[in-house]
């Protein structure tokens, strides 16, 4: 059976004709016949973002088939060379985003709707990549502590002696912060005030986030640092109710550098070097930038949206106002591995 012409005006058809050739195109329409798909690659749990491409696929009729690759996914791209079938590569971490362009496995997009959506800061200048959401890593605090706002540096006064919880100074999170903090201080003021929140520390350096909020409900410590979207999931209570129990404990301080803002993180995309659909990739792209998208992001996992005026979620925006550090995140990501070897070289994890 030949397949009818769906944009073409047929010629010298009968009505008849016409009316079964329709038929025949809403048909295949329905059931996906030809409907386009593109593959993505992500280091974050597929069901966190399956709203999002839920959402895409019924807006487009574009199918997005998802890999989870939890941990090493430059490495299996590359091993995968012209034959990878992958046409975008997701990961949680700036410092993961500019191993895959280092490793020559992106290709620039230039877009003016994500160039628009996306800060200069939040992207790649040679489109390489771009910020999709962001977390914040602020503090959280015991309700009765004493403290309204803070600075990432005063993490480091003595007042804060045997007080602080933290998880590990390896994590990505906090050798993001690090890389950060030694951006804008240089080396030598980044290891005095690695010593000196070390010796704050009220606990070994380890566990997760929410651990730091459970530890702060059971009276281990006064303060600690945390990514803001696991307020939003315990405090939903999709963490359960113990991890609720831990929320309700807790209030949120957004902390800042001196002089800057405050420190985030983000969740971002590139388009993969041998992407097979790369038209339909960074259609894809553009659409999470989208006003639309961009609110489910915020509902979903209680980020923050990159595109300026996007609604931000009411239980993000009760932890007060995000004024977002202008340290340029490639900048950050440079300085990765000095920020790692300072914390190995104060033995903060010991």
């Amino acid at each position: 059976m030949t397949r009818p012409d769906c944009v073409t005006r047929p010629r010298r058809r009968s009505p008849l004709d016409l009316r079964a050739a329709l038929a025949i195109c809403l048909s295949l329409a329905a059931t996906g016949v030809g409907a386009a798909e593109l593959n993505l690659y992500t280091t974050r749990e597929p069901g966190l973002i399956r709203p999002l491409l839920d959402a895409y696929t019924a807006k487009s009729g574009t199918k997005v088939n998802t890999v989870f690759v939890e941990k090493g996914l430059a490495e299996r791209v590359a091993a995968e060379g012209s034959r990878s079938q992958a046409d975008i590569l997701m990961t949680v971490d700036i410092g993961n985003l500019i191993e895959i362009v280092d490793k020559g496995l992106s290709q620039p997009v230039r877009s003016t709707i994500l160039e628009a959506a996306v800060p200069a800061q939040l992207r790649d200048l040679d489109g390489h990549w771009y910020a999709l959401s962001m977390r914040a890593r602020v503090l959280y605090a015991a309700k009765d502590a004493p403290v309204e706002t803070a600075t990432y540096e005063s993490l480091a006064d003595p007042n804060w002696k045997g007080k602080i919880c933290i998880r590990s100074g390896q994590h990505p999170y906090n050798t993001a912060l690090v890389a950060a903090f030694l951006t804008r201080h240089g080396p030598e003021k980044t290891e005095t005030w690695l010593k000196g929140l070390k010796a704050n520390l009220a606990r070994k350096a380890a566990g997760g986030d929410r651990d730091v909020a459970r530890d702060i409900a059971a009276d281990l410590c006064d303060i600690g640092v945390g990514n803001s979207y696991y307020v939003g999931l315990m405090k939903s209570g999709r963490g359960g109710p113990e991890q609720q129990k831990w929320a309700d404990a807790i209030k949120v301080v957004m902390p800042a550098f001196e002089g800057g803002g405050t420190h985030v993180n983000i969740s971002g995309a590139v388009v993969a070097k041998s992407a097979p659909n790369r038209d339909e990739a960074v259609k894809l792209l553009e659409y999470l930038v989208s006003d639309e998208a961009q609110v489910v992001y915020a509902k979903t996992d209680y980020e923050y949206p990159v595109k300026a005026g996007a609604t931000i979620d009411p239980l993000l925006a009760s932890l007060g106002k995000l004024t977002i550090d202008t340290t340029p995140l490639v900048e950050i990501a440079r300085n990765r591995k000095a920020a790692s070897l300072l914390a190995d070289k104060v033995g903060f994890d010991n």
